[in-house]
Parts: C-alpha cells; structure tokens; sequence
C-alpha cells in the first residue's frame, strides 16, 4: 500500500526560501517565526543548497569569545547564507514514492528533501513530518494530503 504513495501527494507546495545572499541573522529570523528547521536555498529558482536551523546555531559566535557584543553583531552581520549553507542537497522528484523518499533521508541522515523538477526547480520540500502524516493518515485514514 505504502509502495504507490507519491511524493507530490504530501510533499508541502508553499516553500519558504532564501537565496544565497542572504543574511543569515534574516534567514534564522524567518525560521523562528515560521517555526520551520530548514530553507531551500535557490537562484532563480533552481535549488543551490539547503540551510537548517542546526547550521544556523553552529555559525553563531560562542557565549566564550572575547569579542564585544558590537563586534559579535557586525561579524553576525555579514554572514550570509551562502557561507554555511548546504551546497548541492539532495533532492527528490515529484513523482519519487514517499517510501523512497523516506529511506533516503533515514540512510543520508537528513530531515527534509528540496522537490525538484527535471530542470532543478523548486516545486516543493518533503519533510520529516510529512511523512508521518503520510504513515498516520494511511493508518487511520484521517488525515489528508498538504
């Protein structure tokens, strides 16, 4: 039953990104308000890399430094997305089985896979999450797709 369940019927379609440019205090501000762990990063729209909550927290300067708090928030400042960033993530298709999908992320250790199309454009992400409305949903039939 779980062998025919595609990507694209789970997969959530509105996806926020960022591009490579970006500061990063602005893209860990978008996560925290959209309460999500992760931003496809593109150009145009073809996916370029992946940024995660976790890359955020690492490229954040130590409560040990002996910088000042000016220091700190200029250095913050100017790092952009691009420098701690994901390049070239793994992604998935559309018309890819969730099962699949599911496998990946399990043996790449990931939590969310860009959708992309047969040029690289962003058409979705699929997350951990997803899949487990998918598996519950198919369980008790009383979810529905995103």
């Amino acid at each position: 039953m779980l062998d025919n369940i595609l990507v694209s019927e789970w997969m959530t379609k509105t996806v926020k990104t960022v591009t490579p440019d970006t500061p990063i205090s602005s893209a860990h501000k978008l996560m925290k308000d959209l309460k999500i762990r992760r931003l496809p990063v593109v150009e145009g729209e073809k996916v370029v890399g992946i940024i995660t909550l976790g890359d955020v927290r690492e490229a954040s300067p130590s409560d040990a430094t002996s910088l000042s708090i000016w220091e700190l928030n200029y250095l913050w400042a100017q790092l952009t997305v691009e420098k701690v960033m994901t390049r070239n993530p793994i992604t998935i298709r559309p018309t890819d089985v969730v099962i699949d999908a599911a496998k990946i992320m399990l043996e790449k250790k990931v939590s969310g896979l860009p959708v992309v199309d047969e040029s690289n454009h962003l058409v979705g992400i699929l997350t951990e999450s997803d899949v487990f409305k998918m598996l519950v949903a198919n369980r008790n039939k009383a979810i529905t797709p995103a």
